[in-house]
């Protein structure tokens, strides 16, 4: 029987913001009362408030990093702004969701321009609390690898992406 490729590989997620790990957890993100799956399309008028991010894994000692970033930033076909942060939240404890965390840097809503952007959420476990995550200087050319490295967090535990791009009137009907 022929092993099936991921969703995250064939959406890029893999390859473009993360490496290959193996998820040791299950998160929920739902927007409203729509759960993000991955590969799905969201309109961004269904985006403009955070959502709900539920941490399905771990115990109450055991704490994440939530990361929000969209890797197609100006466009898909040609990322050079690569990659922009839209929300992180630090020290969440496992079996609870962000609300419990510490908000680093403040949800921003999806804003696609041109072509479909595909929003990531990335989730790594730390190490203990109060670890210190230090904030980006900037939402722009952010790079999810290098501030995992930077602030000893290791492989992501779980991971799950949606896409959008820009809604003209007659969408939003």
């Amino acid at each position: 029987m022929a092993r099936g490729v991921h969703p995250l590989e064939v959406g890029r997620v893999i390859g473009d913001v993360i490496d290959t790990f193996t998820p040791s957890i299950e998160i929920s993100v739902i927007y409203n009362s729509r759960r993000v799956l991955n590969g799905y399309e969201l309109f961004p008028s269904a985006v403009v408030s955070k959502p709900r991010v539920e941490i399905h894994g771990g115990d109450m000692r055991t704490f994440f990093t939530l990361i929000m970033t969209d890797p197609d930033v100006p466009g898909p076909s040609d990322p050079y702004l690569r990659e922009h942060l839209h929300w992180m939240v630090t020290d969440i404890p496992g079996t609870t969701d962000a609300t419990f965390g510490r908000e680093v840097v403040s949800y921003e809503m999806p804003r696609p321009n041109i072509g479909i952007h595909r929003f990531v959420f990335v989730v790594f476990k730390q190490k203990h609390r109060l670890q210190t995550v230090a904030p980006p200087s900037s939402r722009n050319y952010f790079i999810t690898r290098s501030f995992a490295a930077e602030n000893d967090l290791d492989l992501p535990v779980a991971a799950v992406f949606f896409n959008a791009q820009r809604e003209t009137a007659a969408r939003r009907r």
